[in-house]
C-alpha cells in the first residue's frame, strides 16, 4: 500500500515540475518578445533586468514578471 502511494505522489511531483517549467519558459519567452514600451519601469534595460530575474530567481521570478508586467498591462 505504501509503495502505491509513493508512486502516485512521485507522478504528481513530476507533473507539477513539468507545469512549473512550462510556465517559467512561457514567461521567459514572453519577456524576450515583449516590446520595450510594454515594460512599465526600468528604462532601456528593463528587458535585460527581467530576463535575469526570471533566469536567476526561477519560478518566483516568473511569477513576479507575470503579475508585475503581464497583468499590469492588462489592467490598463
Amino acid at each position: 500500500m505504501i509503495g502505491i502511494s509513493i508512486g502516485v505522489m512521485g507522478i504528481i511531483l513530476i507533473l507539477a515540475v513539468i507545469v512549473l517549467l512550462i510556465f517559467w519558459l512561457w514567461m521567459l519567452i514572453d519577456c524576450l518578445k515583449r516590446p520595450d514600451e510594454k515594460f512599465a519601469i526600468g528604462g532601456n534595460n528593463a528587458r535585460l533586468i527581467w530576463v535575469l530575474v526570471i533566469i536567476f530567481i526561477g519560478f518566483i521570478g516568473a511569477l513576479l514578471y507575470y503579475f508585475l508586467i503581464i497583468k499590469r498591462n492588462d489592467w490598463r
